[in-house]
């Protein structure tokens, strides 16, 4: 027994490592890198380098951002799903990867159970504005309007399968009312649309804020369960005749599935602490979005009730991807 330790001393230091590094390399040892399905310049882009950044202070260790965007965001989504599950690949996953999981057929990974849920980043809801020609002061009042009128009035999307899509979708269901879905090619025309009056009302994400400040646009109310900080005078839709809806922009972080629970563990701490710079909350709360951390078992419960969710949706509807 003496011997064989002391042959496997002398190969650890062959090898250019102590004792302890024989026996487990600390993490990170190398270079992370943060997988985001979106091309850079977006609100994913900005949110993964700020938390690449203050997480290369907390390790002494390079965090690179990787995009990787396209087909609905199945293939940033593929490639982080077939990676090593070493947490030296991360995915900054939202909403888009559990819609796609619905929509799309003959995924190469399933989009809970190919990830283990590291923890919340950022939240935000989504705000039900309509163009100021609407005459609808309120939610009740929108849905009267639609009542009145099945099929006239109309409501914006950012295309098929978006998550305005869906939340548009959510809306007529739990209300009962015929509505007119109009997509456009991404949030920004869909907002042109809306402040010129070319459809009556969208579930806009933050990207709104400036049209409801310059009066182009009137809100109605937002899409938590609960009031926003960013938005604390505005009613929630489910306060305002329809009781149960919830329509969130979330993101998270999730490594490979198999990743080492010790591993994760690590990497949520550091997530705990960085969300909790008081510089990270400026900037996340200047894009709109509340930083936001969570526990993996909390993301994991989140994961499973949200894709049941926009699954639900998608069935009922009929929702095709373009």
């Amino acid at each position: 027994m003496a011997f064989r330790i002391v042959f496997a001393l002398v190969i650890a230091l062959a090898l250019g490592v102590g004792p302890r590094e024989a026996k487990a390399q600390a993490f990170p040892g190398k270079p992370v890198r943060i997988i985001i399905p979106f091309s850079p310049g977006g609100s994913a882009d900005a949110q993964a380098r700020l938390l690449g950044q203050k997480l290369g202070e907390l390790w002494g260790q390079s965090v690179l951002i990787e995009s990787k965007p396209g087909a609905g965001t199945t293939i940033g989504a593929a490639f982080a799903a077939s990676s090593a599950p070493d947490g030296y690949t991360l995915y900054l996953a939202g909403a888009s990867l559990l819609i796609s999981g619905s929509l799309y057929r003959n995924l190469s990974y399933d989009p809970v159970k190919s990830f283990a849920p590291v923890s919340m980043l950022a939240s935000s809801p989504y705000v039900l504005a309509v163009n100021t020609s609407v005459k609808a002061a309120t939610v009740k009042e929108l849905i009267d309007l639609a009542r009145a009128k099945p099929k006239a009035v109309s409501y914006a999307s950012a295309g098929n399968g978006s998550g305005s899509h869906l939340a548009g979708e959510l809306f007529r269901m739990l209300t009962g009312v015929e509505l007119l879905h109009v997509p456009y090619k991404g949030q920004a025309p869909a907002l042109v649309a809306l402040a010129g009056g070319e459809i009556d009302f969208l579930f806009a994400d933050v990207a709104v804020l400036p049209l409801l400040q310059a009066g182009k646009v009137k809100a109605l109310a937002e899409t938590g369960l609960r009031r926003s900080p960013l938005l604390p005078n505005m009613p929630l839709v489910t306060d305002s005749g329809v009781p149960g809806y919830e329509m969130i922009n979330w993101g998270a972080i999730l490594a490979p599935a198999g990743t080492p629970r010790a591993i994760v563990n690590q990497v949520n701490t550091a997530i705990h602490s960085v969300v909790q710079n008081a510089d990270v909350r400026q900037r996340f709360n200047a894009q709109g979005f509340e930083p936001i951390a969570s526990t993996p078992e909390a993301l994991g419960e989140l994961l499973v009730s949200e894709a049941a969710k926009y699954a639900k949706v998608i069935k009922e509807s009929g929702m095709k991807i373009d």
